[in-house]
């Protein structure tokens, strides 16, 4: 009988020995995998398997990487589940494009498996709780954040936040009237920075303004330092 709370990756590459190396891996270090090498199967296989993240190689036949996030970031089942992606094409445009489509992470080929397992386990321990005695809800004009039901409302209407965002707008609320430079944003939203750029808090706060609406102007610009919510 499977563990209730096994972590489930499902892993998507048409590279069956990509695959099966990190099928090895990953069931090594406790993990329920599901693997995949047909694209264009991907999509019904998350919703059966409902895995806590995604592993996703960007240059596939028939479906790419690129549409197959869309399609994730537009099912509302799926949405919210983090995402990283696999390419061999390590360009500056290529990386920002997949940030902006909504990937939580863009891992290049060749990669070290000890890395990408650091990344997996990284992103999935931002999944948001409230630990007793700390607030499980932050607001800031319109805006309110709940942790435990892991939702935002401006004016009291939800809105639909990937799972990046929502720890990028948590973070400023935590911190409120404090600003955070794009390193320390980077350190902590994404827990690491060594081969991340600043520019990849720029398109996660442009995206998160985008969705916020009218009350956009709750994060403020730093310039030259970061960002801050409230005075």
């Amino acid at each position: 009988m499977a563990d209730p709370l096994q972590k489930k990756i499902l892993l998507v590459d048409d590279e069956s020995d990509v695959t099966d190396l990190l099928d090895y891996k990953l069931r090594q270090a406790g993990y329920a995998v599901r693997t995949l090498n047909d694209s264009l199967r991907a999509l019904s296989m998350a919703r059966d398997f409902r895995p806590d993240l995604i592993v996703l190689d960007v240059m596939m036949p028939e479906l790419t990487g690129l549409q197959l996030l869309r399609m994730l970031r537009s099912d509302s089942l799926l949405r919210d589940l983090p995402v990283i992606l696999l390419t061999a094409r390590i360009e500056t445009e290529d990386r920002v494009r997949g940030l902006e489509i909504g990937a939580d992470d863009y891992v290049p080929k060749p990669f070290d498996t000890r890395e990408l397992l650091l990344r997996i386990q990284a992103l999935l321990k931002r999944t948001p709780h409230s630990a007793a005695g700390n607030p499980a809800k932050f607001a800031a004009g319109s805006i309110v954040l709940d942790i435990d039901r892991h939702e935002v409302q401006v004016a009291g209407k939800p809105i639909d936040l990937t799972a990046t965002e929502f720890n990028l707008l948590r973070l400023l609320l935590e911190r409120k009237g404090r600003v955070q430079t794009r390193d320390r944003l980077l350190a902590d939203v994404w827990n690491y920075s060594a081969d991340l750029e600043t520019r990849t808090v720029d398109t996660h706060i442009r995206r998160l303004r985008e969705k916020l609406g009218a009350a956009a102007d709750e994060i403020e610009t730093i310039r030259g330092v970061g960002y801050k919510i409230g005075g």
